[in-house]
């Protein structure tokens, strides 16, 4: 059976139209908004010190760290994701609000929310993150997961002077790609 490619085209953009939708910040006050992402840290952090009880002292210790939310879909050879996050300076106290998007090209299908945690070991790689924000890198993982159920493939990663750590939420995917993510400041949120 041949599919066409008007077929998958509108699949994709099905799915691209529904992931932008959960990764949204929705309605809101500036103050709910940024409450909201706060709340998702707060989440996030306690899993990562469940899972990686060490992670709270390299976290306390670092210059900063940064915790995101993505929504991600894969659709044959086509990935795409958006989320949102909070930058922490350890030593200012700052926080700094942030968008992401990701695009990407590799084999893979199924979607899946996930969380990004970075710990930024020295100022400089903070500001470059908060100033430049792109990451391009290769990707592989398996996900079977809702809430504390199925199982998921968990990520750690090095780069330069950042640990990047990832937790699968939900979802149901099988990927291999390559591809960018462009973070950027959220001028309404700060």
């Amino acid at each position: 059976m041949k599919i066409s490619k008007l077929a998958i085209k509108s699949v994709f953009l099905a799915a691209v139209l529904a992931l932008t939708a959960c990764a949204s910040m929705g309605d809101g006050t500036v103050a709910e908004k940024q409450q909201a992402i706060l709340d998702m840290q707060e989440n996030a952090l306690a899993r990562l010190y469940t899972e990686k009880p060490d992670t709270r002292s390299q976290i306390r210790d670092a210059a900063g760290y940064a915790v995101f939310t993505n929504a991600n879909i894969n659709v044959f050879f086509v990935a795409a994701g958006t989320g949102y996050g909070v930058v922490n300076n350890n030593v200012t106290g700052e926080k700094t609000y942030m968008n992401m998007a990701e695009g990407g090209v590799g084999l893979g299908l199924g979607a899946k929310d996930y969380r990004v945690v970075m710990v930024f070991h020295t100022q400089k790689a903070m500001k470059y993150f908060i100033e430049n924000g792109w990451t391009v890198g290769g990707n592989a993982d398996v996900a079977a997961k809702a809430g504390n159920k199925g199982a998921s493939a968990e990520g750690e990663g090095y780069l330069g002077n950042v640990t990047v750590y990832t937790m699968t939420e939900s979802g149901l995917t099988l990927q291999a790609t390559v591809k960018g993510t462009k973070f950027w400041v959220d001028k309404t949120l700060n």
